[in-house]
């Protein structure tokens, strides 16, 4: 799948994963209201399919409703990695006890499925996996099978993650 944050975001929502509210705007003035609906501080996201926003300057903290304007109206247009932004994504911002990384990844040679996972967080996981390779595993999930909470509990276990990361990686596939 190649979503942007929103829609993945959308669909954890859907599935009873908790997020912080959002929404998403094409416009400057869209995200004012946006930031207003929202409690007027919120961190303002592009949406672009590309990594590496944050470094960028593509994801921003807004104190108010005026702030998140103008930090949408610097982000709109802005070119990250050959993407254009056209949407911002304006969302509650939380405070966080600590940060994991988890994706699933087809692996076309061996005709599965990987957990790729580490314990150190995702906004620099190539750097991760290039310095400390040993702190980012891959476990292979067989595709008829999926995730069950058994092999949740082997990729939480393996990735040295919390362990009720366990049902919400089951969640996620």
């Amino acid at each position: 799948m190649d979503l942007y944050e929103h829609q993945a975001r959308e669909l954890f929502e859907e599935y009873g994963i908790l997020v912080p509210r959002a929404e998403v705007a094409d416009t400057a003035k869209e995200a004012r209201a946006c930031a207003e609906r929202l409690g007027g501080r919120v961190v303002v996201k592009a949406q672009v399919k590309t990594g590496g926003r944050g470094k960028a300057g593509g994801v921003k903290l807004a104190a108010d409703p005026a702030a998140a304007e103008l930090t949408a109206r610097q982000m709109l247009g802005m070119d990250i990695k050959g993407h254009t932004v056209r949407t911002v994504m304006l969302a509650e911002p939380i405070s966080t006890e600590s940060e994991f990384y988890v994706s699933y990844a087809l692996d076309r040679s061996a005709g599965r499925f990987l957990a790729i996972a580490s314990a150190e967080g995702g906004m620099d996981i190539e750097e991760v996996a290039a310095t400390r390779p040993e702190a980012v595993v891959r476990v292979p999930v067989d595709p008829a099978v999926g995730v069950t909470r058994a092999k949740a509990a082997e990729i939480a276990a393996a990735a040295r993650l919390p362990e009720e990361a366990a049902a919400t990686l089951a969640g996620l596939w």
